[in-house]
């Protein structure tokens, strides 16, 4: 995945690494390289006069001349010049295999300019200290400018020199951007000669880290160096579902890992018959619904109106048979003498591939009951003549129950007063 075979087949499918492992170095891996030949005890007759130097823990490399009197040898931390100052690094790889790495990524002698100018010393290291304790201040600090100004754009890391001399800002962006202004509010807030470098969104992951869904670092960020366009084909070779939320990695990209095992599948698609979509039996017309890779079975369902019917499992070869005798003008009289014979726990799996792989989960709408009103018991219509503004009944503590009890009491006492009063009545026209 790290070299140049890396491509796109003629025919515009992917491909993945094409070499399984066969590159000069003996694989893919260049930030984490290992100097082997350094810890054995063997004399070099023709020692190679290049090293190649890490800076800020293996966010950058680059090669550099190593003369005789400075004798930097692996692991050592050196000063290094620049096109403006010093920086300070540490020597990773020496020797021949140095060349075997130059050859990788295609530098030649002649353009390695910079030497080594000699070992670090404490004070070396202590303003190399200084400066990148000073990197995320200012990441911040430039973050809080470029977004005063309006540009769009990320500031994801920066990087200070190490002679504190020269940082360098790189940013993200879905376009140009103009920053000849940003620059200037930068020299004028940070005093150091300003560098602008835009990277891509892989480059950004790569630069800060992470831990990515299978629970390892990010591969761009301990050894992957060379980023190949991955597309959604790669996933519809190796039957993944098409989920951007799972294909999908720190950077938002499509994962670089979906062509790892690429190779694999390809080799093995090869072994299946080529459009065999559709197959004409007696029966009807069945149609492909599922391609196990692995176990070698095409499964076919016979098309149906408004739904699908059994699924028969037939071998790669069985299948190619049936599109043979297709294209013969002949056909089998089904499927159902010519498929295999599956086991309960394969049945299962075929049930399972079928399910929601979205991620998603539809949950039912919650059905609300309906709360039953109380009725309201009908008053009387003499209970509320009885009543008042200040009567007991029209205080919210006070129940139904209560109030009901007392309407019925005072519509008593009225009708009681209304006989008293035809009494009267009665008795002063009978004088």
């Amino acid at each position: 995945m790290g070299c140049t075979g890396c491509t796109t087949s003629s025919n515009g499918s992917p491909s993945g690494c094409q070499n399984n492992g066969g590159c000069s170095t003996g694989g893919c891996n260049r930030l984490n390289t290992y100097d082997w030949l350094s810890s054995m005890d063997v004399l070099d007759t023709d020692p190679f006069d290049i090293v190649e130097v890490s800076f800020k823990n293996g966010a950058r490399k680059a090669f550099y001349r190593n003369k005789e009197h400075t004798r930097a040898i692996t692991g050592d931390m050196v000063v290094v010049e620049t096109g403006n100052g010093s920086d300070i690094g540490k020597v990773v790889l020496s020797g021949e295999l140095v060349r075997l790495q130059m050859k990788k990524k295609k530098t030649k002698d002649r353009d390695v300019t910079h030497h080594i100018i000699r070992r670090a010393n404490e004070r070396d290291l202590e303003r190399l200290a200084e400066a990148r304790s000073k990197e995320m201040p200012t990441m911040v600090r430039a973050r809080a400018i470029a977004r005063n100004l309006g540009l769009e754009m990320k500031v994801g890391d920066v990087e200070y020199q190490g002679d504190k001399r020269k940082a360098t800002f790189y940013y993200t962006a879905d376009g140009r951007v103009d920053f000849r202004e940003l620059i200037r509010h930068y020299a004028k807030e940070f005093r150091v000669k300003i560098e602008m470098r835009q990277i891509g969104a892989r480059q950004e992951s790569a630069r800060i880290g992470g831990i990515g869904s299978c629970g390892r670092e990010l591969c761009c960020s301990t050894w992957l160096t060379d980023f190949k366009s991955v597309t959604t084909a790669a996933a519809r070779y190796q039957n993944l579902a098409i989920n951007q939320a799972k294909l999908s990695g720190m950077c938002g990209r499509l994962k670089c890992c979906l062509n790892y095992e690429l190779d694999t599948y390809l080799d093995a698609l090869e072994q299946f018959p080529k459009s065999a979509d559709k197959l004409q039996t007696e029966a009807g017309t069945a149609v492909l619904v599922k391609t196990d890779i692995f176990k070698g079975l095409m499964y076919y369902a016979y098309q149906k109106e408004g739904s699908r019917g059994k699924l028969y499992a037939l071998e790669a070869e069985r299948a190619g048979e049936i599109k043979a005798m297709n294209q013969q003008g002949e056909k089998p009289l089904d499927l159902v003498s010519l498929q295999v014979e599956l086991s309960t726990a394969d049945t299962d799996d075929i049930g399972m591939d079928f399910a929601d792989v979205t991620g998603v989960i539809e949950l039912p709408e919650e059905e609300r009951r309906k709360k039953k009103k109380k009725k309201r018991k009908k008053k009387k219509p003499g209970s509320s003549k009885g009543r008042s503004k200040g009567s007991p009944s029209n205080k919210p503590g006070s129940s139904p129950k209560s109030q009901s009890k007392k309407g019925g009491k005072k519509g008593g006492k009225s009708k009681k007063r209304r006989g008293r009063r035809r009494n009267n009545k009665k008795d002063n026209n009978n004088q």
